[in-house]
C-alpha cells in the first residue's frame, strides 16, 4: 500500500468559506488537480451552489472563479497510505492543520465537510470553532455516494450564503 500525499490549500487571503475533503483520489493526485475524476460531481454541486457554472470551465478558470466568489479548497487528510481512492481503505493519515484557517483566513464564515470521512476528522480537528464560523457537512460528491443528485444539490445549497 503506498503513502499518497494530497495537495496545498486554494485560497486568497479574503475566504470567507472552506470547503474540505478528506484526501484527494487518485485521478486528482495524478492531476494535481482537486476533484479531477470525471465522474466526481464536486464542480457541479459547488458551482449550483454558488450561482456559476464550473464543470464545463477549464480547471485554472474555476479556480479563478472560486477566488472571485471567496471559495477556498483543501484536504482535512495531509497524506495516508492507501490503496485506491475510497476513504474506506484510509490507513495511518496525518493531518492537516485545518485549525490554522481561523487565524489565516480572518475573513472566514464557514467551512463545510465534503462527506463523512472529512467532517469526521475534520470536527476533531476544529475542537470549538470561533462563534462566527458555521461548521456544514455535505454528503460527498463522490459517484461512490450513490444518493441522487438532487438530494445532494439540496445539501450543498446551503453554501451559497457564505459566498461572495
Amino acid at each position: 500500500m503506498s503513502v499518497k500525499a494530497g495537495l496545498p490549500p486554494i485560497a486568497q487571503s479574503d475566504a470567507r468559506l472552506f470547503v474540505l475533503g478528506s484526501l484527494p483520489g487518485d485521478a486528482s493526485l495524478a492531476a494535481r488537480q482537486y476533484y479531477a475524476h470525471p465522474t466526481n460531481q464536486f464542480w457541479r454541486l459547488l458551482g449550483g451552489a454558488i450561482g456559476e457554472e464550473l464543470q464545463t470551465l477549464p480547471y485554472e478558470e474555476r479556480l479563478k472563479r472560486l477566488a472571485q466568489r471567496r471559495v477556498g479548497l483543501w484536504d482535512v487528510i495531509a497524506s495516508a497510505s492507501r490503496r485506491g481512492s475510497l476513504d474506506q481503505a484510509i490507513r495511518e493519515a496525518a493531518h492537516n492543520q485545518v485549525a490554522h484557517l481561523f487565524h489565516d483566513f480572518p475573513d472566514l464564515r464557514a467551512i463545510a465537510f465534503n462527506g463523512s470521512t472529512a467532517s469526521a476528522a475534520g470536527r476533531r480537528l476544529i475542537a470549538g470553532p470561533p462563534r462566527q464560523v458555521v461548521l456544514i457537512d455535505l454528503p460527498s460528491s463522490s459517484a461512490a455516494n450513490t444518493r441522487p443528485f438532487a438530494e445532494k444539490a439540496a445539501a450543498w445549497g446551503r453554501l451559497r450564503e457564505f459566498v461572495g
